[in-house]
């Protein structure tokens, strides 16, 4: 008997969001594909205790023909399209880099669709650094883009290109304008995962070549056993990816395309996370964290807080999640690893 699952494609399904998606749909019962870049040793990140259970396709962003040949193919009935350079720091290091996969690899994707399969159902991850530095608070669909770094010019292009496909060529492309969302999967890079890092090696007195490395391969402490980090007045919505990719797919079985913000609507501080992580392992933050200016960004962005109260009316969506559980899960999840 031919298989009547539905079939989906996630780009950047190595990731944090891509694995908690993939999950999350093989739990539905979907047949999931994963564009994997090709190298001499493939990593499958965080999906690699699903690599037997997922179809991985070998290509890039960057490549259009590997992708209208993949979506030929495989003719899937629904694209998350997840892949980036998602790293606001890096995006200021590597600023044509990010436009490149961030920006046109989303384009690419929309022609493809266009060309091969334009019946798919295509999701778009958008973001609330779109809204840069606005001074309107909170943010809705509605209000203005003005993007305050070359990852939010990237995505805006991808944002605003998914909108001009969608009423050019009916296509049906909605966007999702995820505010902070985080997990014990989160890279070593960001903010939220540094922190409960740093806390974690400090509390265990890690030193040396037990000490966790963040990708660019600094460690997360420094020499002297602190954490260094920018702006700790920075403020951002942050929730947990887990319930987050419920709303990607609860986006695309709308019945129309559209743009959705997704958020918990409460701010806190960097500063508020610092206090919260350490606090889950019996420090006081103050003793541990000093300032490096070398770790503020070229300009800040928000207070990015979401009015998310379209998805909630509509779609019925709500965060389950709260701040508090979400530091104290990432904190035990890594001194659980660390340990």
């Amino acid at each position: 008997m031919p298989d009547k699952r539905k079939i989906a494609f996630i780009t950047g399904i190595t990731g944090q969001d891509g694995s908690y998606l993939a999950e999350f749909l093989l739990e539905k019962n979907y047949k999931v594909h994963g564009l994997l870049r090709r190298n001499s040793n493939p990593s499958y990140g965080n999906v690699a205790h699903l690599r037997h259970e997922i179809e991985f396709s070998f290509g890039d962003l960057a490549d259009p023909a590997c992708l209208s040949m993949y979506l030929a193919k495989i003719q899937p009935d629904e694209i998350y399209n997840l892949g980036a350079l998602s790293h606001v720091h890096e995006s200021w290091l590597q600023p044509l880099a990010t436009a490149d996969q961030t920006g046109l690899g989303a384009l690419r994707i929309y022609e493809a669709v266009r060309n091969v399969t334009p019946r798919s159902r295509l999701y778009q991850a958008s973001t609330s650094e779109l809204f840069g530095k606005t001074k309107i608070i909170p943010q809705n669909e509605d209000t203005p883009i003005h993007p305050a770094n070359p990852y939010a010019a990237a995505k805006a292009l991808a944002h605003f290109d998914a909108q001009i496909y969608r009423e050019s060529f009916k296509l049906f492309i909605s966007t999702g304008i995820l505010f902070n969302h985080e997990s014990p999967r989160r890279s070593p890079d960001f903010v939220t995962r540094k922190i409960s890092l740093g806390a974690v090696a400090i509390k265990l007195g890690l030193k040396g070549g037990r000490l966790p490395i963040a990708q660019g391969g600094r460690p997360v402490i420094n020499a002297l056993g602190k954490l260094e980090l920018g702006n700790l007045d920075a403020q951002r919505d942050w929730g947990f990816a887990g319930d987050y990719v419920e709303a990607m797919w609860l986006i695309l079985h709308h019945d129309r395309p559209d743009d959705w913000v997704v958020g918990t609507g409460q701010v806190h501080t960097v500063r508020q996370f610092c206090e919260a992580a350490f606090s889950e392992v019996g420090l006081n933050w103050q003793d541990h964290v000093v300032i490096n200016p070398e770790w503020n960004r070229p300009t800040e962005t928000g207070p990015l807080v979401a009015d998310a109260s379209k998805i909630k009316r509509i779609l019925g969506w709500k965060p389950k999640t709260s701040f508090k559980q979400l530091v104290s899960m990432m904190v035990h999840s890594d001194l659980s690893r660390l340990s």
